[in-house]
C-alpha cells in the first residue's frame, strides 16, 4: 500500500472522536509470544551481519511462535536489540505477506556490533523514530529508504516503538509513545555516551518529535557535558509537537546558546497541505510545529494585505531551520514529503550529509526560513529516482 494511503481518512476519523478505537490484550497471554528462546537471545549466538546489515531497537512485543519473528503492535515487555533487512513480500500459508528479515540480538553483542561498524566508517550514527500509525515493517521500510537514498556513511538504527498502526488507533499510539518515553531517553543516552559515536544524526517523522526532543532534552541533563555533543544534528520531519510549547521551550533546551555554540542544529521540514497535521490541530486545538498554519487570523490577514502566503512559522531561533515543502507536496495527505518528492529527499540528503545550504532553497522573509519550489527540471516523474534511488547514485 502506498505511503499517502495510510493517512487519508485521518482528517474525518479523528474529528470523530467517538469512533476512536482502543486496544484489547488479545487471544494469545503475552508470555507465550516471548516463550520461545529465540525472543531472548544468547550472548554470542551467530546473526548474519550481511544479510542483516541494519540495526533496530524496539520496546514491541515479539511473536517467536513461528519460524519467521513478527513484533507486534503490543508493548514489551523490555526493549530488544537486532538486526534487519529491508522488507519484502513473502509467501506465508499461501498469502502474500509483507515482512522484514530480522533477527533478535543479545543486547551485548548489538552493541559490539554497532561499534564494529560505527569503527569501520566515520564515527557517524543514524537514529530514526518513526511517527504515528506504524508497523514494524512500515517504520524498516522507511529506515531501509533513508538508508539507500542517502548513502548514510555509518549505520543505521531504526527505533520502534508500538504504534498501532491503525488509522483510528491516533489515541493510543499517543499513549503508547509517552508511555516509552523512559525507554528511548535511555536507549539515546546509551548511544550518546558510547566514546566511539563521533555524530548521532537524529530523523524523527511526525509524531516521533515527542519522543525525540525532550529526550535529547533528558541527555543534556543527565549525560556528562562531553557526551550530549555528538548528537549535533536533529531533523523533525512533519513534527506533530506542539507550535508554541516547542517555541517556548527549545531555547532553554535543546538548542540553548552553549548547545548552538558546539554546532547543534534541527532542521524542520513543514507543510501547509500537511492534511493529517491539520487533522492533529483540530484534535489538539492548537498548530503543529510541521504545518505553517496561521492560528492568529489577523496575522494571516497581515501577511495577505502585503502579498505574501499566508504561513506562519516558529520564531527565529538561533540553530534552527525551516524548509517549508508546501509547493513541492506529494501524496494525499502531504505529511511525508521527505520520503516522497524529489526537492525535499534532495535537501534531507544535503542535510543528512551535514550541509547548511543550498541553492535549491528559495529565501523568505524570514532568515530561519526557505521554501522548496517546483523545479521544471525535477518533474513528479523525478520522485521516485530521486527519493528511492540506489546508496551509489551521486549525492546532490
Amino acid at each position: 500500500m502506498k505511503r499517502h494511503f495510510r493517512w487519508i481518512a485521518l482528517p474525518v476519523i479523528m474529528l470523530l472522536s467517538g469512533c476512536i478505537s482502543g486496544v484489547d490484550y488479545g487471544k494469545v497471554r503475552h508470555a507465550d509470544y516471548v516463550a520461545d528462546p529465540r525472543c531472548t537471545p544468547q550472548a554470542g549466538a551467530p546473526v548474519d551481519g550481511a544479510a542483516l546489515p541494519l540495526f533496530f531497537v524496539t520496546s514491541r512485543l515479539p511473536d517467536c511462535r513461528t519460524a519467521d519473528i513478527e513484533l507486534l503492535s503490543y508493548r514489551g515487555d523490555r526493549v530488544r536489540y537486532g538486526r534487519f533487512a529491508a522488507p519484502r513480500d513473502v509467501k506465508v500459508g499461501g498469502k502474500e505477506r509483507f515482512r522484514t528479515p530480522l533477527a533478535l540480538q543479545d543486547q551485548s553483542d548489538w552493541w559490539r556490533a554497532l561499534q564494529a561498524e560505527t569503527d569501520r566508517r566515520h564515527g557517524r550514527v543514524l537514529l530514526y523514530v518513526h511517527g504515528y500509525r506504524e508497523s514494524f515493517e512500515t517504520t524498516t521500510k522507511d529506515a531501509a529508504q533513508i538508508a539507500r537514498m542517502t548513502g548514510f556513511e555509518g549505520p543505521v538504527i531504526a527505533y520502534s516503538w508500538p504504534s498501532q498502526h491503525d488509522v483510528l488507533g491516533y489515541a493510543v499510539d499517543e499513549t503508547n509513545m509517552y508511555h516509552d518515553v523512559r525507554n528511548f531517553r535511555d536507549f539515546l543516552k546509551a548511544l550518546a555516551e558510547q566514546p566511539w559515536v563521533r555524530e548521532v544524526v537524529i530523523v524523527s517523522h511526525s509524531l516521533g518529535a515527542r519522543l525525540v526532543v525532550p529526550a535529547i532534552a533528558y541527555v543534556d541533563r543527565a549525560a556528562p557535558s562531553a557526551d550530549s555533543r555528538n548528537i549535533s544534528n536533529i531533523i523533525l520531519a512533519s513534527p506533530d509537537i506542539d507550535r508554541e510549547t516547542f517555541e517556548r521551550d527549545i531555547s532553554d533546551g535543546v538548542l540553548a546558546p552553549a548547545k548552538v555554540a558546539r554546532d547543534r542544529r534541527i532542521t524542520l521540514y513543514v507543510s501547509l497541505k500537511d492534511k493529517a497535521l491539520a487533522a492533529s490541530r483540530a484534535l489538539h486545538g492548537y498548530p503543529r510545529l510541521g504545518s505553517p498554519y496561521c492560528f492568529d487570523p489577523f496575522e494571516a490577514a497581515e501577511l495577505k494585505a502585503e502579498g505574501l502566503p499566508e504561513r506562519c512559522y516558529p520564531d527565529a531561533i538561533p540553530g534552527l531551520t525551516v524548509i517549508d515543502t508546501t509547493d513541492v507536496s506529494r501524496g494525499t495527505t502531504g505529511h511525508s514529503n521527505f520520503l516522497l518528492s524529489a526537492a525535499a529527499c534532495r535537501d534531507f540528503i544535503a542535510v543528512i550529509a551535514g550541509k547548511r545550504t543550498r541553492p535549491e532553497r528559495s529565501p523568505t522573509r524570514w532568515r530561519h526560513v526557505f521554501r522548496l519550489l517546483p523545479d521544471p527540471s525535477m518533474p513528479k516523474e523525478m520522485d521516485e529516482t530521486i527519493c528511492h534511488r540506489n546508496a551509489e547514485a551521486e549525492t546532490p
